[in-house]
């Protein structure tokens, strides 16, 4: 029943959208409508949801038996001396509008426009990203259970040893942690260490961790699909007065973002609760990226808080707010908790400590 809602809902979206169907390949939209997750194959797996009447999942013949939940759509599974593009054409009906997923292989995505000669192309997510960020019951428990997970490893961060390990055996260290402590799958963390954390997006590499180091570690994985997202500082050894004075500074600007993410506020609202605590600080100039981003089957998604997002926050929606502080050539510092947004208020999924944890 839940696949069925889902792709019920996708066919109103059509239908006020004139789009006559939905082709879904690869990517989070396919397991959000179907429970199936497409592996990154030159094989092609598409959903076909056409504007009125039952979907079809278009499949290669040696994946077809892991797809399970079969009650909502009808399956094809096609063999190797066939021609999936054709399949599709020939179930999307003559359709003159379609909107194909976003993650589609490009060598896909031509060949059915050759395929479907005059049909008009767009974007799937302008339909499926309205539905799916509003998270039901479901999603935001499995949120908050790779949440918790996430926030048992950071508790063992705290006491674990940093000096003399390089970045990439500290990222090791924690993928397993996430692993260990629930998440079906950790990703590979960002480990930054000293004057690479001034680069949010760090990559682990081969540098050594040492005394007086401040510490960036970025780091999560997946519950049923659904992701962690969370960011911890740790100071190798006591913190010299600037780190200090700095990051209090960034735990009131987060405190501040997350209070503001409230049902209504926009996301340029809560960008700019928490900017303004960092700018009044005198620290503007090092806050260098948005506020947060939506999470769910995708690790980034809509909706995202950043200024110019005028959209309001709706019951439902869940997002990260993690607002950071980079000094080139010195350190960097992050803070990142995933927050839903309800009506009582925002809900932090994250509940381990903020401050900045001195290790050894």
């Amino acid at each position: 029943m839940r696949y069925a809602a889902r792709i019920s809902r996708a066919q109103e979206a059509m239908a006020s959208a004139g789009v006559d169907a939905l082709l879904l390949s690869v990517g989070a939209d396919l397991p959000y409508f179907t429970g199936y997750a497409a592996p990154q194959l030159e094989r092609l797996t598409m959903a076909v949801i056409p504007e009125e009447g039952r979907a079809t999942l278009v499949v290669p013949r040696l994946e077809a038996m892991k797809v399970t939940d079969v009650d909502a759509f009808d399956i094809v599974a096609w063999d190797e001396t066939d021609d999936p593009v054709a399949i599709v054409t020939r179930l999307a009906g003559g359709a003159g509008e379609v909107a194909i997923g976003d993650h589609t292989w490009a060598t896909f995505v031509l060949a059915l426009q050759e395929s479907m000669a005059g049909c008009r192309f767009r974007n799937a997510s302008d339909l499926t990203s309205a539905i799916r960020v509003i998270k039901d019951d479901e999603e935001i428990r499995l949120l908050a259970e790779a949440g918790a997970a996430a926030d048992r490893v950071a508790a063992r961060l705290a006491d674990a040893r940093f000096s003399g390990q390089s970045e990439n055996t500290l990222a090791g260290r924690v993928r397993a942690m996430c692993e260990e402590e629930g998440h079906d799958k950790g990703w590979d963390p960002i480990i930054a260490s000293g004057p690479n954390g001034a680069s949010p997006h760090h990559g682990a590499g081969e540098r050594l961790i040492t005394s007086g180091d401040v510490v960036v570690v970025d780091f999560g994985g997946t519950v049923g699909g659904y992701h962690a997202d969370t960011t911890r500082t740790f100071s190798v050894g006591t913190p010299t007065g600037e780190v200090a004075e700095a990051y209090a500074v960034l735990v009131e600007a987060q405190d501040a973002g997350v209070v503001a993410a409230v049902v209504g506020a926009t996301g340029e609202q809560v960008d700019r609760a928490a900017r303004v605590v960092i700018e009044e600080a005198g620290r503007g100039g090092l806050f260098i990226h948005r506020t947060g981003h939506g999470i769910g089957l995708d690790i980034h998604e809509d909706p995202y808080i950043v200024e110019g997002n005028t959209s309001p926050l709706a019951a439902g929606m869940a997002f990260t707010v993690e607002p950071g502080l980079y000094a080139a050539g010195s350190w960097g510092m992050r803070i990142e908790d995933v927050v839903v947004a309800t009506e009582d208020g925002p809900r932090r999924l994250n509940q381990s400590s903020r401050d900045l944890v001195v290790v050894a």
